[in-house]
Order: structure tokens, then C-alpha cells, then sequence
């Protein structure tokens, strides 16, 4: 019995042992040129250094993040598949979608936090607003007339504006895309009025002029956009969305795999180049063990299953 035990578990440790032979594959769940994308491609450069081999990344974008997420955890468990996951997938889709198409619990293990995010409410130019205080006003005065893009439906970029909606008692129309790169395009472009993003992607549009940051939806200010206040300071301390973005496999990942990859993503989220990397943007790399993790999410699912549950959103998959 002993010796048939050895012989089925000997390929699973040859793999482990030998891992990685071959360039990997990252997915990430939102379209190029987006705040995960950005990260995800940052990372992957300094994982690939680690390992020793190619990460190459795949855009698979849809449902807030669950499309590609679904598509990585459902890949061979063998470390050749990883996925950057937001906060959508693992912590809205649970309690925003009729079905998930994975069990958090049985079908992905955790790697890692990755970084964490700061969002920004922004305008277009041409919405007559100058500060929070005057869209929250406008929107009073124009109830159904102001419409906010985001990155999908039960994604937190829309929850962020469903929470404000219930907070403020306004009435905003929400426009979802699949990803925040093609929402944020026609909200430079005036095709949608308002949107809640990470700082990343939007920081050049507000630096630019093309857009304008009226508050940050976090606890504190933006290092980069320190000028802009935030939503608690603006009198709605309960209108907070720090996006995130962490680390998982599929579940049955021998141990081994798992660990070593844990290993490769620290190791890159700590060098002082990636950390500067992300700062640049916006972004604070954040390491840490799979227990770390598992314990955040915990929270952040507490607190985000209330405010679906809050504001009554289902959506229909």
C-alpha cells in the first residue's frame, strides 16, 4: 500500500521538483492597457526574473473579472496557469451574481496580495461641476440626467457608484463595459459624465485636463493627487472603495508549486523597483502569505456583501 502511494504521489513531486520548466501564463481578467493590466504586466516582469522563465500574459476580459478568473482556476493545477484576481471576482461576484461559476472555497488557492489601490471620482470637463459638493447637488437637481461608466456590472468600480448613489440619494445611471480601459476611453471622450477608477488609469487624463478628480474614495488622500479630497472629507465617510488586486491558482496546485510561486511574487513585490514602479502610479505593493490574504478577503467580503445586499443589487448571468 505504502509503495502504490509513493508511485501515485512521484509525478506530483517530480513536477513540483523540476517547476518551472516552461514559460507561464498569467491572466489577467480585464482588457490591456487597464489598472490590472498594468500591474499584472509589472508583476509578471519581476516574477520572470525569479523563476527563471517567460510570464506571459493573457487578457481575458467579461463579468466584472469572473471570466477570466473561471478560465484560469478551471486550467490544469500544474503552476502553469496563475491569475490576477481584483476584488470583483472573489468579493462582489459572490453576492452580486445569480450563479458563480467557481467555489471560492474548493477551486482557487491563494497566493498573494498584490497591491492595493486607491480609486478617484471624476468628471468629464463638460458636466458643469467643480467639486463633490456641486455634482452631488447637480445630481439632485437632474435625477436620471448624470450616468457613471464601469469596468462591468458587480465590479467594484460599479458598487463604488451604487454606494454613493444610496449614501448621497441621488439618482445616477450606470453604464457598464468590460473593463475599465474601454469605460474610461468615453469618459475622456464625454460618452459617460462620471466614473470611480484606480488612480492609475485615470491620473494621466486628470493631469492632463481632460478629466477632472472631484474627491478619492479612500480613507486618506492619494500621494498622487494629494490636492484632490476625499469622499469623508466631502461629508460621506461611508463612500469608500480602495480597489485591490491579489494572486491565485487553481485549488488542487501541489503544495510545492504553490509555495514556490508565493515565493517568486514576494520576493518581486519587494524589490525596491517594483515598489517604486507602482508608487508611480498610484499603487502600494502589498506581499504576503496565503493566510494573509485569506484574511483580508474574509473582510473585504463582510463588507462588500452588506453593501450589495445594502443597495439590493443582482445581476443576471
Amino acid at each position: 500500500m505504502l509503495r502504490l502511494l509513493v508511485l501515485a504521489l512521484f509525478p506530483l513531486f517530480a513536477l513540483a521538483q523540476g517547476y518551472p520548466t516552461k514559460p507561464v501564463k498569467m491572466i489577467v481578467p480585464f482588457p490591456a492597457g487597464g489598472p490590472a493590466d498594468i500591474f499584472g504586466r509589472a508583476l509578471a516582469q519581476g516574477m520572470s526574473a525569479e523563476l527563471a522563465q517567460p510570464l506571459i500574459i493573457e487578457n481575458i476580459a467579461g463579468v466584472g473579472g469572473v471570466l477570466g478568473v473561471e478560465r484560469g482556476v478551471k486550467a490544469a493545477p500544474d503552476g502553469y496557469t496563475l491569475v490576477l484576481n481584483s476584488a470583483s471576482p472573489l468579493v462582489i461576484a459572490p453576492f452580486s451574481l445569480t450563479r458563480l461559476p467557481y467555489d471560492i472555497k474548493k477551486d482557487i488557492a491563494l497566493i498573494t496580495l498584490v497591491v492595493r489601490v486607491p480609486e478617484v471620482l471624476a468628471v468629464h470637463p463638460s458636466l458643469p461641476v467643480a467639486s463633490f459638493a456641486e455634482l452631488i447637488a447637480y445630481a439632485k437637481k437632474n435625477p436620471g440626467k448624470v450616468n457613471f461608466g464601469s469596468a462591468g456590472g458587480g465590479s467594484i468600480t460599479h458598487l463604488a457608484g451604487e454606494l454613493l448613489k444610496a449614501e448621497a440619494k441621488i439618482d445616477l445611471v450606470h453604464v457598464p463595459y468590460k473593463g475599465a480601459a474601454p469605460a474610461v476611453n468615453d469618459l475622456v471622450g464625454g460618452q459617460v459624465q462620471m466614473g470611480i477608477f484606480d488612480v492609475p488609469i485615470l491620473l494621466g487624463h486628470i493631469r492632463s485636463g481632460k478629466l477632472k478628480a472631484l474627491a478619492v474614495t479612500s480613507a486618506t488622500r492619494a500621494a498622487t493627487l494629494p490636492e484632490v479630497p476625499t469622499t469623508a472629507e466631502g461629508a460621506y465617510p461611508n463612500v469608500t472603495s480602495d480597489n485591490w488586486y491579489g494572486l491565485v491558482v487553481p485549488a488542487a496546485t501541489p503544495a510545492e508549486i504553490v509555495k514556490k510561486i508565493q515565493s517568486a511574487a514576494a520576493a518581486a513585490l519587494r524589490a525596491p523597483a517594483l515598489i517604486e514602479q507602482f508608487a508611480k502610479v498610484g499603487g502600494i505593493a502589498s506581499p504576503g502569505s496565503p493566510q494573509e490574504y485569506a484574511a483580508f478577503l474574509a473582510v473585504e467580503q463582510a463588507k462588500w456583501s452588506k453593501i450589495v445586499t445594502a443597495i439590493g443589487f443582482k445581476e443576471q448571468n
